[in-house]
């Protein structure tokens, strides 16, 4: 499982016009699932999501994380992280889990963050959805839980 993780000081996903998931202060967690992904990257994408330190503490560090400052989550999945881009001019996404698979796990990822966190919001699974995001910092991460 891949999650690109940006530091936000808001940010909303759009479908059709219609705001359907949106955060104040928080992370950004763009989300994709790979073919060989189950429970066992769920829960540690979770606990990273959770627990990665990237908020600052009163001596301006990055020492607390989402969990220490009950900021938002916005979950949104975007299986082109998982693109293969390493030849030729167009990605290949065979790397990335078969839809069915990807919303499977996404979904699971969704349930267990609401069950671990007090706000989770996401985007819709398959749709043409406009991200809007301010980029705190900018402070962006990749994740990479294999």
């Amino acid at each position: 499982m891949i999650a690109l993780i940006q530091r936000v000081r808001e940010a909303r996903v759009e479908v059709e016009g219609k705001t359907i998931g949106e955060i104040g202060r928080g992370l950004l967690a763009l989300v994709a699932v790979e073919p060989d992904d189950g429970e066992a990257q769920v829960e540690r994408t979770l606990m990273r999501l959770l627990g990665y330190r990237v908020f600052e503490d009163d001596e301006g560090k990055m020492n607390r994380s989402l969990h220490d400052i009950a900021g938002g989550l916005l979950l949104v999945s975007q299986f082109t992280l998982a693109a293969d881009t390493k030849k030729g001019m167009r990605p290949s996404f065979t790397s990335a889990a078969a839809p069915e698979a990807g919303l499977r796990w996404f979904n699971r990822l969704v349930e267990r963050a609401r069950a671990a966190h007090t706000v989770v919001e996401t985007g819709q699974f398959g749709a043409n959805m406009q991200v809007h995001l301010v980029n705190d910092g900018p402070v962006t991460f990749w994740l990479q839980t294999r």
